[in-house]
């Protein structure tokens, strides 16, 4: 049996990835990315729109090394923002820090961030900075709570397999978050190891931080999780406008369109970009069911 620690270690893997790029996002990734370029995200947001759903694009890549790439990720971010502005559409946009030179330079990062929240400020947008692997945890909430000094457009996400996830919840109160499981490998030290467990766990979360009165995305595909939400939600006399459902693109698109007939937010995560083997990797590790896409992607070759 194929195992999430296989699909997890691929996405690190240089030599699968140099494969994978040969053979193009034909590898069962075009089912899941928007494209590669910033009109082609538009585009698939459009059309998103036109169904009734909400947004947010992610120009993939990660762990830039350089102050050249950091400044150059910075300024296609920039962009992105302002085409989607132009096109008005209905989107947000997700990031990554390790993008922006967190690795390279705190400083540098800091500046980038404030660059484009200037500019999604401007045009009345939210920046999601999206959560990464533990080791960049406290780097990165600590960049935000400096940002948020500033800015209040600009929110992150918080993982529940972490075992301090309620505690970075109550730290957070009162700002947008996304709540998702995670999808990177972590150490028993940090996360929790069994499935039951991390999806306790986040169900927990989701609703510490409805009843915070905080904004809560919540991001999955697992309908059990999504039904409790909508009775604790109905229970708890919680406004629909105080949270929506997310999912990724390409994933249970019959449910999302359900989602929002019943009068729910529901905002699609759209990925975009050339940079998508480990965007692609990390879904197949989360649901053995998602390794169709890359059969289905091999076979249409």
């Amino acid at each position: 049996m194929i195992t999430r620690n296989f699909f997890l270690f691929l996405s690190q893997n240089k030599f699968m990835k140099g494969r994978a790029m040969k053979w193009g996002p034909k590898f069962g990734a075009k089912s899941v990315i928007a494209g590669e370029t910033i009109q082609e995200a538009i585009d698939t947001v459009r059309k998103l729109n036109e169904k009734g759903l909400s947004a947010t694009v992610d120009h993939l890549g990660e762990f830039v090394y350089s102050r050249e790439e950091a400044i150059e990720s910075a300024d296609y971010c920039i962009r992105t923002l302002e085409a989607i502005s132009e096109a008005g559409v209905d989107c947000n946009l997700s990031l990554k820090l390790t993008q922006l030179g967190l690795d390279v330079d705190r400083e540098l990062c800091l500046s980038n961030m404030k660059r484009i929240l200037e500019v999604a400020k401007a045009d009345n947008n939210f920046v999601r900075i999206d959560m990464e692997d533990y080791s960049h945890l406290d780097a990165t909430l600590s960049l935000l709570a400096e940002l948020r000094e500033s800015y209040d457009n600009v929110g992150t996400a918080i993982q529940g397999y972490l075992f301090r996830a309620s505690e970075d919840i109550d730290k957070l109160k009162g700002m947008n978050l996304r709540l998702i499981k995670g999808a990177y490998k972590e150490s028993p030290a940090h996360a929790y190891q069994k499935q039951e467990d991390v999806d306790r766990n986040y169900v927990s979360i989701i609703k510490q931080h409805m009843l915070n009165g905080s904004y809560a995305a919540v991001a999955t595909h697992d309908h059990n999780v999504i039904a409790e939400i909508k009775k604790f939600a109905a229970e708890n006399d919680i406004p629909v406008d105080k949270f929506e459902f997310q999912m990724l693109y390409g994933f249970r698109t019959d449910m999302q369109a359900d989602i929002r007939s019943e009068g729910y937010k529901m905002r699609v995560y759209v990925p975009f970009g050339n940079d998508w083997y480990g965007y692609f990797m990390r879904r197949l590790a989360e649901r053995p069911q998602n390794v169709a896409f890359a059969v289905r992607g091999l076979l249409s070759k």
